[in-house]
């Protein structure tokens, strides 16, 4: 990239509008919108990290857990989203991150819900729970009653080295 049109790409990013959000659960979803349909059977605050280029930026203020689908069966590679890694490549999302939960589809085999376990390792976080394409009514229900006992004081303590 010339050296003109980086600078043009730097400047446009210190200038992209931002949405920050204190939400203990962010997640992405694409246009299928499997994972929304996931999350809102959560009946929890949630935070969507944004699908399309020209929507604000999201940028989280307090802990969070991320739920993410993983996309693409070519042996993990592309499996994680773009708009993740974006997502991601903003310090603070990094170092306010406790914990990924995968959503997959288990004809990926090994490489299902591999983008939650990347993101995990690459982020020193837990993968906290794996669930297939659109989960289960158990897997709601676990979901909801895993991140309360997450939250709670007693349990961030123990997260701590």
């Amino acid at each position: 990239m010339p050296p003109t049109a980086l600078a043009d790409r730097q400047f446009a990013e210190a200038h992209e509008p931002l949405v920050f959000t204190d939400s203990k659960l962010v997640y992405f979803s694409s246009v299928s919108e499997n994972t929304l349909r996931f999350v809102e059977k959560l009946q929890m605050d949630s935070a969507r990290i944004p699908l399309h280029a020209h929507e604000p930026k999201l940028i989280t203020n307090a802990p969070y857990v991320l739920l993410i689908p993983t996309y693409g069966g070519d042996r993990g590679k592309r499996s994680i989203l773009p708009q993740i890694m974006k997502f991601l490549g903003y310090e603070e999302n990094r170092r306010n991150l406790r914990g990924v939960i995968g959503a997959g589809n288990t004809n990926f085999g090994e490489y299902y819900c591999i983008a939650a376990k990347r993101i995990a390792e690459k982020c020193n976080v837990p993968v906290l729970y794996k669930f297939e394409l659109m989960g289960t009514p158990e897997d709601v229900l676990r979901v909801r009653e895993g991140l309360e006992t997450f939250w709670t004081p007693a349990s961030q303590k123990q997260q701590k080295p």
